[in-house]
C-alpha cells in the first residue's frame, strides 16, 4: 500500500477546501426553494435545529473518522470504516462513500457545465431583448440534444465535456491543486454573492411594473425571516428541514472524510468543522436566501415566486430578470450570478473525486495522474447519459438515488457505526483530540442517540413518505383502520414505477404512451447503471481486500 505524503498546505487552505465541499449549487439553488416550497419562515427553525442536532454531529463523525482513518494510511471510506469496525461488511458499507460521489458527479458536472454556458451567453448578449418565456426556452433548446444555441453541434454535450476535463486536471495535481482553486474560488463566491446580494435588498418596488404592480423585494426577505412557530409540530417541514441539511453540509457522501484523512494526528477536527459548517450556513442562509427570491418578487410578485419556485428558476427567470438592469449591468449580473454557481460546483466536484483517487492511491500505487483521470473516464462513461438522456429522466434519476437516498443511508449507517460500534467513548476522545475549542458534553448524547435517531426518521420518512406528504391524516386513518397509504415520492413507491405505471395506464393517445414507455425504459436503463456501478466499484474494494489478505494485511 502506497503511504501517502501527500498534505494540506495551510489550515485556511483546509478550511476553505472544506468549505467549498459543502458550498455547492444546493445552497443558491436548493435552499430558496426548499424554504419557498415549505412555509418560508415555517422552514427556518427547523432547518436550524436540524443544523445543531444532525448537522454538526455528522460534521464531528466524518471528520473525526477521517483522520483517524488516515492516521493508518486510510483516505477513503471502505478501509476508514474497516480500521473502525471488525467485520467484512463495513469496507462494503463504505462503497457508498465512493459510488456516491462518483454517481453525483457524473450529472452534477453537468449542471456545473450550464454555469459555463451561461457566463458566455451572458457576456455576449445572447439574453438581450428575449421575454421571460424566451429565456425559458433557451434553457429548453440547450438540453435537448440535436439542437443548438450557439450553432455548435452537440453544444451541450462538448460544454459538460470541458467541465469534466477541467475539474479532472486540477485532481491530477492533488490536494495543492483544489486548495488552490478553494483559495480563489471562495472569495469569488462569497463577494459575487455580496454584490447581487445588496442589489436585491436595495430593489424595493422599483421593480415593479403594469403586469406585477405589486411586486416588492422586500416581500420575498419578510416571506424567508418570518418565523413561525406552527412549523414545529409539522412532520413535512422537519423532513424537507434535514433533507436539506445532507445536501447543503456533503455529509454522508465519503468527501468529508477524505478531506480529513489527510490531516496530521494532532490536527485540529472541531474547530476546523464548525468553521466550515458554519461557513457554509452564511453562504447557504444569508446569501442564498438574499438573491434568488427577492430579485424575483422584486419584479414578479411574491405570489409569483410561490406558485413558480423550482430549481430551473436560476436558469430560466433569472437572465430575464437581469435584463431589467441595462445592457452593460444585465452581462455582469449574468457573470455575477452563473460565475458564483460555477464556483460553488467547481469546489464541490472537486472534492467528489478524492474519495476514487485516495482508494486507488492506497490500494493500488496508482499515481495521481492515472487516479486523476480514471476517475474522469468513469464520470463520463455514467455521466453521457445524463446528457443524452436528459429530458428522458436519467438525470432525475440518477439525482434521487445517488444524489438523495444513498446520502441518508450512509450516514444513518456511519452513524451506527461511530456511536455503537467503534464505541462513543472512543469517538468522543478522537473528536477532541488536538481541539481548539471545548465542545459541550451534551454533544456527546446528541451524536449516540439523537442523531441516529433523526436520521433513521428522516429514511423511514423517506420510504414510507404518506400521501400527499399529509401525516397527521394518514396517521389517522392508520389507527381507525383505514391502512397507510404511500404517496408516489415514496422509496417504496419509486422502486414500484407507481406513479408512472398510473400514468402509463391513464395514457388516452398513442404519443403520451410512447413517451411514458420510453421514460420507463430510460429509467430503468439509469438504475441499471447505478447499480453496476456499485456493483463494480464494489468488486474493487473486494481485490483490494485479497491484495492485503495477500500481504498479510487485511482484517477478519
Amino acid at each position: 500500500m502506497a503511504q501517502s505524503t501527500e498534505s494540506w498546505g495551510s489550515r485556511v487552505g483546509l478550511i476553505l477546501a472544506m468549505a467549498g465541499n459543502a458550498v455547492g449549487l444546493g445552497n443558491f439553488l436548493r435552499f430558496p426553494v426548499q424554504a419557498v416550497q415549505n412555509g418560508g419562515g415555517a422552514f427556518i427553525i427547523p432547518y436550524l435545529v436540524c443544523f445543531l442536532i444532525m448537522g454538526i454531529p455528522l460534521l464531528f463523525i466524518e471528520w473525526s473518522s477521517g483522520r483517524y482513518g488516515g492516521k493508518t494510511g486510510n483516505h477513503s471510506t471502505p478501509y476508514i470504516l474497516d480500521t473502525m469496525a471488525k467485520g467484512r461488511v463495513w469496507k462494503y458499507i463504505g462503497v457508498f462513500g465512493i459510488f456516491t460521489n462518483i454517481a453525483v458527479v457524473s450529472y452534477y458536472c453537468y449542471i456545473e457545465s450550464w454555469t459555463m454556458s451561461y457566463v458566455y451567453h451572458s457576456l455576449v448578449g445572447t439574453f438581450n431583448g428575449l421575454s421571460q418565456g424566451e429565456v425559458a426556452g433557451f434553457f429548453n433548446t440547450y438540453v435537448t440534444i440535436g439542437e443548438s444555441t450557439t450553432g455548435i453541434p452537440y453544444e451541450a454535450v462538448i460544454f459538460y465535456i470541458i467541465c469534466l476535463a477541467i475539474n479532472t486536471f486540477i485532481l491530477s495535481k492533488g490536494l495543492g491543486g483544489i486548495e488552490k482553486v478553494a483559495k480563489i474560488g471562495m472569495p469569488l463566491l462569497i463577494l459575487f454573492g455580496a454584490i447581487l446580494a445588496i442589489r436585491g435588498l436595495s430593489l424595493g418596488t422599483s421593480g415593479a411594473s403594469d403586469v406585477f404592480p405589486d411586486a416588492n423585494a422586500w416581500d420575498g426577505i419578510n416571506f424567508l425571516w418570518t418565523p413561525q412557530f406552527d412549523s414545529l409540530t409539522n412532520p413535512k417541514v422537519w423532513l424537507a428541514a434535514a433533507g436539506q441539511i445532507f445536501f447543503t453540509l456533503s455529509v454522508g457522501m465519503g468527501t468529508i472524510h477524505c478531506y480529513a484523512a489527510y490531516l496530521k494526528s494532532k490536527d485540529d477536527v472541531a474547530l476546523n468543522s464548525v468553521s466550515a459548517g458554519f461557513m457554509n450556513e452564511f453562504v447557504e442562509v444569508v446569501l442564498g436566501s438574499a438573491v434568488v427570491i427577492p430579485i424575483a418578487a422584486g419584479y414578479l410578485g411574491l405570489d409569483w415566486v410561490m406558485k413558480n419556485a423550482g430549481f430551473g428558476m436560476a436558469f430560466q427567470t433569472m437572465p430575464y430578470l437581469f435584463q431589467q438592469w441595462g445592457t452593460v449591468l444585465a452581462a455582469l449580473a449574468g457573470l455575477f450570478w452563473f460565475g458564483l454557481l460555477f464556483f460553488a460546483g467547481i469546489t464541490s466536484s472537486l472534492a467528489m473525486g478524492t474519495p476514487w483517487m485516495g482508494f486507488m492511491r492506497d490500494e493500488f500505487d496508482w499515481g495521481r495522474n492515472k487516479a486523476a483521470w480514471s476517475f474522469g473516464g468513469l464520470a463520463l462513461l455514467m455521466g453521457l447519459p445524463t446528457v443524452f438522456f436528459y429530458n428522458q429522466g436519467v438525470f432525475d434519476e440518477y439525482d434521487y438515488w445517488a444524489g438523495t437516498v444513498s446520502l441518508v443511508v450512509f450516514a444513518l449507517l456511519e452513524t451506527i457505526v461511530f456511536s455503537w460500534i467503534f464505541g462513543i467513548d472512543k469517538g468522543w476522545r478522537e473528536i477532541n483530540e488536538g481541539a481548539d475549542i471545548k465542545i459541550p458534553n451534551i454533544y456527546k448524547f446528541i451524536i449516540k442517540y439523537i442523531t441516529p435517531t433523526l436520521l433513521l426518521i428522516v429514511f423511514l420518512g423517506a420510504l414510507f413518505t404518506p400521501l400527499n406528504n399529509d401525516w397527521s391524516g394518514n396517521l389517522h386513518a392508520l389507527f381507525t383502520g383505514n391502512g397507510w397509504t404511500l404517496d408516489n415520492s415514496s422509496i417504496i413507491n419509486q422502486l414500484a414505477f407507481t406513479g408512472l405505471n398510473q400514468e402509463i395506464a391513464a395514457a388516452t393517445d398513442a404519443v403520451t404512451l410512447e413517451k411514458l414507455n420510453d421514460k420507463k425504459f430510460f429509467i430503468s436503463f439509469a438504475r441499471f447503471m447505478l447499480l453496476g456501478l456499485f456493483l463494480f466499484i464494489s468488486s474493487i474494494v473486494y481485490l483490494a481486500f485479497l491484495k492485503r489478505r495477500k500481504e498479510g494485511r487485511a482484517t477478519l
